[in-house]
Protein backbone atom coordinates (compact mmCIF):
# COMPACT_ATOMS: atom_id res chain seq x y z
CA UNK A 1 0.00 0.00 0.00
CA UNK A 2 1.39 3.37 -1.00
CA UNK A 3 2.22 5.92 1.65
CA UNK A 4 -0.31 8.70 0.88
CA UNK A 5 -0.41 11.92 2.87
CA UNK A 6 -3.73 12.23 4.76
CA UNK A 7 -6.26 14.74 3.44
CA UNK A 8 -6.12 16.78 6.63
CA UNK A 9 -2.34 17.15 6.27
CA UNK A 10 -2.68 18.18 2.63
CA UNK A 11 -5.15 20.94 3.50
CA UNK A 12 -2.78 22.23 6.19
CA UNK A 13 0.10 22.27 3.72
CA UNK A 14 -2.02 24.08 1.12
CA UNK A 15 -3.16 26.66 3.66
CA UNK A 16 0.41 27.30 4.77
CA UNK A 17 1.67 27.73 1.20
CA UNK A 18 -1.16 30.12 0.31
CA UNK A 19 -0.36 32.17 3.38
CA UNK A 20 3.08 33.03 2.04
CA UNK A 21 5.18 30.54 4.02
CA UNK A 22 8.33 28.96 2.65
CA UNK A 23 8.84 25.22 2.21
CA UNK A 24 10.90 24.92 5.41
CA UNK A 25 8.41 27.00 7.41
CA UNK A 26 5.57 24.81 6.14
CA UNK A 27 7.58 21.75 7.17
CA UNK A 28 7.91 23.06 10.72
CA UNK A 29 4.25 24.03 10.93
CA UNK A 30 2.72 20.84 9.50
CA UNK A 31 5.42 18.28 10.43
CA UNK A 32 5.49 17.11 6.81
CA UNK A 33 8.81 16.44 5.10
CA UNK A 34 9.93 19.21 2.74
CA UNK A 35 10.31 16.76 -0.16
CA UNK A 36 6.70 15.69 0.25
CA UNK A 37 5.63 19.35 0.33
CA UNK A 38 7.55 20.04 -2.87
CA UNK A 39 5.96 17.10 -4.69
CA UNK A 40 2.51 18.22 -3.53
CA UNK A 41 3.26 21.79 -4.69
CA UNK A 42 4.20 20.59 -8.18
CA UNK A 43 1.02 18.52 -8.43
CA UNK A 44 -1.15 21.39 -7.21
CA UNK A 45 0.53 23.85 -9.56
CA UNK A 46 -0.02 21.63 -12.59
CA UNK A 47 -3.66 21.13 -11.60
CA UNK A 48 -4.08 24.88 -11.10
CA UNK A 49 -2.88 25.59 -14.64
CA UNK A 50 -5.31 23.01 -16.06
CA UNK A 51 -8.21 24.35 -13.97
CA UNK A 52 -7.47 27.90 -15.07
CA UNK A 53 -7.49 26.86 -18.72
CA UNK A 54 -10.91 25.25 -18.24
CA UNK A 55 -12.57 28.05 -16.29
CA UNK A 56 -11.04 31.28 -17.54
CA UNK A 57 -11.85 31.42 -21.24
CA UNK A 58 -14.33 33.38 -23.38
CA UNK A 59 -13.90 36.31 -21.01
CA UNK A 60 -16.07 39.37 -21.66
CA UNK A 61 -14.57 42.36 -19.91
CA UNK A 62 -14.05 45.93 -21.07
CA UNK A 63 -11.05 47.06 -18.98
CA UNK A 64 -7.81 45.07 -18.74
CA UNK A 65 -4.64 46.09 -16.91
CA UNK A 66 -1.28 44.35 -17.36
CA UNK A 67 1.97 44.61 -15.43
CA UNK A 68 5.10 42.66 -14.50
CA UNK A 69 6.23 41.61 -11.02
CA UNK A 70 9.92 40.93 -10.36
CA UNK A 71 11.42 37.87 -8.69
CA UNK A 72 14.46 35.66 -9.18
CA UNK A 73 15.39 31.99 -9.25
CA UNK A 74 18.41 30.69 -7.34
CA UNK A 75 20.46 33.91 -7.62
CA UNK A 76 20.25 37.55 -8.63
CA UNK A 77 20.84 38.42 -12.26
CA UNK A 78 24.16 40.13 -11.56
CA UNK A 79 25.51 36.81 -10.16
CA UNK A 80 24.51 34.70 -13.16
CA UNK A 81 27.37 33.12 -15.11
CA UNK A 82 27.50 31.39 -18.49
CA UNK A 83 27.57 28.00 -16.77
CA UNK A 84 24.13 28.55 -15.15
CA UNK A 85 20.95 27.20 -16.77
CA UNK A 86 18.77 29.68 -18.67
CA UNK A 87 16.11 29.68 -15.94
CA UNK A 88 18.52 31.01 -13.31
CA UNK A 89 18.40 34.72 -12.60
CA UNK A 90 15.58 37.21 -12.80
CA UNK A 91 12.09 35.79 -13.38
CA UNK A 92 9.32 38.22 -14.17
CA UNK A 93 5.65 37.29 -13.90
CA UNK A 94 3.49 39.05 -16.49
CA UNK A 95 -0.10 39.26 -15.24
CA UNK A 96 -3.36 40.60 -16.71
CA UNK A 97 -6.32 41.51 -14.51
CA UNK A 98 -9.90 42.47 -15.20
CA UNK A 99 -10.29 45.90 -13.61
CA UNK A 100 -14.02 45.36 -13.00
CA UNK A 101 -14.03 41.95 -11.31
CA UNK A 102 -10.31 41.94 -10.23
CA UNK A 103 -9.99 38.47 -11.78
CA UNK A 104 -6.60 37.33 -13.00
CA UNK A 105 -7.11 36.49 -16.67
CA UNK A 106 -3.64 35.42 -17.73
CA UNK A 107 -0.07 35.20 -16.51
CA UNK A 108 3.31 34.15 -17.85
CA UNK A 109 6.61 33.53 -16.02
CA UNK A 110 9.85 34.24 -17.85
CA UNK A 111 12.43 36.84 -18.67
CA UNK A 112 11.44 40.45 -19.22
CA UNK A 113 11.95 40.32 -22.97
CA UNK A 114 10.02 40.34 -26.23
CA UNK A 115 9.59 36.54 -26.36
CA UNK A 116 7.84 36.30 -22.99
CA UNK A 117 5.77 39.40 -23.74
CA UNK A 118 4.55 37.95 -27.05
CA UNK A 119 3.55 34.66 -25.39
CA UNK A 120 1.79 36.45 -22.55
CA UNK A 121 -0.24 38.78 -24.78
CA UNK A 122 -1.12 35.90 -27.13
CA UNK A 123 -2.47 33.87 -24.19
CA UNK A 124 -4.47 36.91 -23.03
CA UNK A 125 -5.92 37.31 -26.52
CA UNK A 126 -6.92 33.62 -26.65
CA UNK A 127 -9.08 34.02 -23.54
CA UNK A 128 -10.99 37.13 -24.68
CA UNK A 129 -14.29 37.46 -26.54
CA UNK A 130 -14.65 41.27 -26.37
CA UNK A 131 -12.10 43.81 -27.55
CA UNK A 132 -11.09 45.50 -24.26
CA UNK A 133 -9.43 48.77 -23.39
CA UNK A 134 -5.89 47.78 -22.41
CA UNK A 135 -3.55 49.69 -20.12
CA UNK A 136 0.09 48.89 -19.34
CA UNK A 137 3.21 50.61 -18.15
CA UNK A 138 5.82 51.98 -20.53
CA UNK A 139 7.50 48.63 -21.27
CA UNK A 140 8.33 48.91 -24.99
CA UNK A 141 7.81 45.22 -26.04
CA UNK A 142 4.10 45.55 -25.23
CA UNK A 143 3.53 47.70 -28.33
CA UNK A 144 4.46 45.11 -31.02
CA UNK A 145 2.99 42.27 -28.96
CA UNK A 146 -0.40 43.96 -28.58
CA UNK A 147 -0.43 44.99 -32.22
CA UNK A 148 0.33 41.44 -33.37
CA UNK A 149 -2.31 39.75 -31.17
CA UNK A 150 -5.15 42.31 -30.95
CA UNK A 151 -4.50 44.47 -33.99
CA UNK A 152 -4.36 48.23 -34.18
CA UNK A 153 -8.10 48.64 -33.59
CA UNK A 154 -7.73 48.01 -29.85
CA UNK A 155 -7.90 50.93 -27.43
CA UNK A 156 -4.47 50.74 -25.85
CA UNK A 157 -2.79 53.33 -23.64
CA UNK A 158 0.45 53.32 -21.64
CA UNK A 159 0.75 55.05 -18.27
CA UNK A 160 4.26 55.92 -17.13
CA UNK A 161 5.21 57.14 -13.66
CA UNK A 162 8.15 59.53 -13.74
CA UNK A 163 9.84 59.22 -10.38
CA UNK A 164 12.18 61.86 -9.09
CA UNK A 165 15.86 61.17 -9.65
CA UNK A 166 18.77 61.97 -7.39
CA UNK A 167 19.42 61.24 -3.73
CA UNK A 168 18.58 64.65 -2.36
CA UNK A 169 16.07 64.44 0.47
CA UNK A 170 15.74 60.65 0.31
CA UNK A 171 15.55 58.41 3.33
CA UNK A 172 17.02 54.95 3.73
CA UNK A 173 13.79 53.26 2.56
CA UNK A 174 13.40 55.35 -0.59
CA UNK A 175 13.72 52.29 -2.81
CA UNK A 176 10.38 50.88 -1.62
CA UNK A 177 8.53 54.13 -1.01
CA UNK A 178 7.01 55.98 -3.97
CA UNK A 179 7.00 59.77 -4.00
CA UNK A 180 4.03 61.57 -2.53
CA UNK A 181 3.32 63.46 -5.74
CA UNK A 182 4.00 61.04 -8.63
CA UNK A 183 3.76 62.50 -12.10
CA UNK A 184 1.90 60.14 -14.43
CA UNK A 185 2.23 60.46 -18.18
CA UNK A 186 -0.47 58.82 -20.32
CA UNK A 187 0.16 58.21 -24.01
CA UNK A 188 -2.16 56.66 -26.59
CA UNK A 189 -0.65 53.77 -28.56
CA UNK A 190 -3.63 52.35 -30.50
CA UNK A 191 -7.24 53.44 -30.92
CA UNK A 192 -9.00 56.09 -28.83
CA UNK A 193 -9.00 54.87 -25.21
CA UNK A 194 -10.75 56.68 -22.37
CA UNK A 195 -7.99 58.52 -20.52
CA UNK A 196 -10.01 58.63 -17.30
CA UNK A 197 -10.21 54.81 -17.22
CA UNK A 198 -6.58 54.19 -18.21
CA UNK A 199 -4.76 53.09 -15.06
CA UNK A 200 -2.63 50.28 -13.62
CA UNK A 201 -3.73 50.74 -10.00
CA UNK A 202 -5.60 47.44 -9.65
CA UNK A 203 -2.86 45.27 -11.12
CA UNK A 204 -0.22 47.02 -8.99
CA UNK A 205 -2.37 46.39 -5.92
CA UNK A 206 -2.55 42.74 -6.98
CA UNK A 207 1.25 42.63 -7.11
CA UNK A 208 1.39 43.80 -3.50
CA UNK A 209 -1.07 41.09 -2.44
CA UNK A 210 0.91 38.50 -4.41
CA UNK A 211 4.08 39.24 -2.45
CA UNK A 212 2.13 38.55 0.75
CA UNK A 213 0.52 35.29 -0.37
CA UNK A 214 3.48 33.92 -2.36
CA UNK A 215 6.66 33.92 -0.29
CA UNK A 216 8.82 33.17 -3.35
CA UNK A 217 8.20 36.70 -4.62
CA UNK A 218 8.93 38.44 -1.35
CA UNK A 219 11.95 40.73 -1.25
CA UNK A 220 14.92 40.40 1.08
CA UNK A 221 14.14 36.94 2.43
CA UNK A 222 15.32 33.35 1.94
CA UNK A 223 12.06 31.95 0.53
CA UNK A 224 13.06 32.53 -3.10
CA UNK A 225 12.75 29.73 -5.65
CA UNK A 226 15.66 27.46 -6.46
CA UNK A 227 14.12 25.85 -9.57
CA UNK A 228 12.04 27.28 -12.37
CA UNK A 229 9.39 24.55 -12.29
CA UNK A 230 8.75 25.06 -8.59
CA UNK A 231 8.44 28.81 -9.14
CA UNK A 232 5.93 28.43 -11.98
CA UNK A 233 3.86 25.97 -9.92
CA UNK A 234 3.72 28.35 -6.96
CA UNK A 235 2.64 31.23 -9.21
CA UNK A 236 -0.15 29.18 -10.80
CA UNK A 237 -1.41 27.94 -7.43
CA UNK A 238 -1.41 31.45 -5.98
CA UNK A 239 -3.38 33.07 -8.82
CA UNK A 240 -5.99 30.29 -9.06
CA UNK A 241 -6.54 30.39 -5.29
CA UNK A 242 -6.84 34.17 -5.49
CA UNK A 243 -9.58 33.94 -8.14
CA UNK A 244 -11.60 31.25 -6.39
CA UNK A 245 -11.05 31.63 -2.62
CA UNK A 246 -10.06 35.27 -1.94
CA UNK A 247 -12.97 37.60 -1.17
CA UNK A 248 -12.29 41.14 -2.39
CA UNK A 249 -13.27 43.51 0.38
CA UNK A 250 -14.76 46.19 -1.89
CA UNK A 251 -16.73 43.64 -3.95
CA UNK A 252 -17.65 41.28 -1.06
CA UNK A 253 -17.29 38.32 -3.43
CA UNK A 254 -14.40 36.51 -5.05
CA UNK A 255 -13.11 37.67 -8.44
CA UNK A 256 -14.45 34.49 -10.06
CA UNK A 257 -17.91 35.14 -8.63
CA UNK A 258 -17.86 38.73 -9.82
CA UNK A 259 -16.88 37.56 -13.31
CA UNK A 260 -19.68 34.97 -13.35
CA UNK A 261 -17.43 31.90 -13.44
CA UNK A 262 -18.57 30.42 -10.11
CA UNK A 263 -21.50 31.04 -7.76
CA UNK A 264 -19.82 30.44 -4.39
CA UNK A 265 -16.59 30.90 -2.46
CA UNK A 266 -14.40 27.85 -2.84
CA UNK A 267 -13.09 26.20 0.31
CA UNK A 268 -9.57 24.84 0.57
CA UNK A 269 -10.91 21.27 0.66
CA UNK A 270 -12.83 21.83 -2.57
CA UNK A 271 -9.85 23.52 -4.20
CA UNK A 272 -7.49 20.72 -3.13
CA UNK A 273 -9.71 17.93 -4.45
CA UNK A 274 -10.31 19.74 -7.76
CA UNK A 275 -6.64 20.48 -8.37
CA UNK A 276 -5.55 16.91 -7.74
CA UNK A 277 -8.25 15.43 -10.01
CA UNK A 278 -8.34 18.04 -12.80
CA UNK A 279 -7.87 16.32 -16.16
CA UNK A 280 -5.78 17.64 -19.02
CA UNK A 281 -7.77 19.72 -21.47
CA UNK A 282 -7.22 21.79 -24.61
CA UNK A 283 -5.66 25.20 -24.25
CA UNK A 284 -7.80 28.25 -25.09
CA UNK A 285 -7.80 29.26 -28.74
CA UNK A 286 -8.30 32.74 -30.11
CA UNK A 287 -11.83 33.49 -31.29
CA UNK A 288 -13.15 36.49 -33.22
CA UNK A 289 -13.49 39.51 -30.96
CA UNK A 290 -16.64 41.57 -30.63
CA UNK A 291 -16.09 45.30 -30.37
CA UNK A 292 -17.74 46.79 -27.33
CA UNK A 293 -20.34 49.50 -27.82
CA UNK A 294 -18.63 52.88 -27.34
CA UNK A 295 -20.12 55.42 -24.95
CA UNK A 296 -19.43 58.36 -27.26
CA UNK A 297 -21.35 58.95 -30.51
CA UNK A 298 -20.09 56.46 -33.09
CA UNK A 299 -20.93 54.79 -36.38
CA UNK A 300 -20.22 51.08 -36.97
CA UNK A 301 -17.70 50.22 -39.63
CA UNK A 302 -18.57 47.58 -42.26
CA UNK A 303 -17.54 44.02 -41.66
CA UNK A 304 -17.56 44.32 -37.86
CA UNK A 305 -14.21 46.08 -37.84
CA UNK A 306 -15.20 48.42 -35.02
CA UNK A 307 -16.67 51.89 -34.77
CA UNK A 308 -15.92 55.30 -36.20
CA UNK A 309 -16.08 57.40 -33.04
CA UNK A 310 -16.55 61.10 -32.61
CA UNK A 311 -13.60 62.41 -30.61
CA UNK A 312 -14.86 65.52 -28.82
CA UNK A 313 -11.59 66.27 -27.09
CA UNK A 314 -8.65 67.16 -29.33
CA UNK A 315 -5.58 64.99 -29.25
CA UNK A 316 -2.52 66.11 -27.22
CA UNK A 317 -0.65 67.03 -30.39
CA UNK A 318 -3.54 69.19 -31.61
CA UNK A 319 -3.84 70.79 -28.16
CA UNK A 320 -0.20 71.70 -28.27
CA UNK A 321 -0.50 73.27 -31.71
CA UNK A 322 -3.56 75.27 -30.67
CA UNK A 323 -1.98 76.52 -27.44
CA UNK A 324 1.25 77.65 -29.07
CA UNK A 325 1.25 81.40 -29.92
CA UNK A 326 1.67 82.24 -33.60
CA UNK A 327 5.22 83.03 -34.62
CA UNK A 328 5.98 86.78 -34.81
CA UNK A 329 5.98 88.37 -38.23
CA UNK A 330 9.44 88.76 -39.60
CA UNK A 331 10.52 92.41 -40.32
CA UNK A 332 10.93 93.41 -43.94
CA UNK A 333 14.31 92.79 -45.40
CA UNK A 334 16.24 96.04 -45.83
CA UNK A 335 19.14 96.63 -48.13
CA UNK A 336 22.51 96.72 -46.45
CA UNK A 337 24.06 100.20 -46.21
CA UNK A 338 26.97 100.85 -48.56
CA UNK A 339 30.41 100.29 -47.07
CA UNK A 340 32.32 103.42 -45.94
CA UNK A 341 34.92 104.74 -48.35
CA UNK A 342 38.38 103.44 -47.83
CA UNK A 343 41.00 105.86 -46.44
CA UNK A 344 43.73 106.84 -48.90
CA UNK A 345 46.87 104.91 -48.57
CA UNK A 346 50.10 106.60 -47.47
CA UNK A 347 51.76 107.98 -44.37
CA UNK A 348 49.69 110.29 -42.15
CA UNK A 349 51.28 112.58 -39.48
CA UNK A 350 49.41 112.17 -36.18
CA UNK A 351 48.95 115.11 -33.84
CA UNK A 352 50.47 113.13 -31.02
CA UNK A 353 53.81 113.44 -32.68
CA UNK A 354 53.55 117.13 -33.56
CA UNK A 355 56.59 119.10 -32.32
CA UNK A 356 55.93 121.13 -29.13
CA UNK A 357 55.40 124.84 -29.55
CA UNK A 358 58.38 127.02 -28.76
CA UNK A 359 57.95 129.55 -25.97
Amino acid sequence: MANVLPAEKRVRVLAALLDGNSIRATERMTEVNHRTITRLLLALGAGAARLHDRLVRDVQCSLVQVDEIWSFIQKKQSRVTEADPPEVGEAYTFVAIDATSRMVISWRVGKRDQTTTDAFVADLRARMLVMPQLTSDGFAPYIPAVGASFGTSIDYMQTVKNYRSGSRGRRDDHRYEPPRDPFITKSVVYGAPDRAKASTSYVERLNGSTRHSNGRMRRLCCAFSKKGGHHAAAVALNYVAYNLTRVVRTLRVTPAMQAGITDHVWTLDELLDTLLTEAEGPAPEAKPLTHREPSAPARPLPGGRGFLRLVAEPTPALKKRRSEPPPPASPPVQAAPPPPPEAPRGSVQLSLFDPPEES
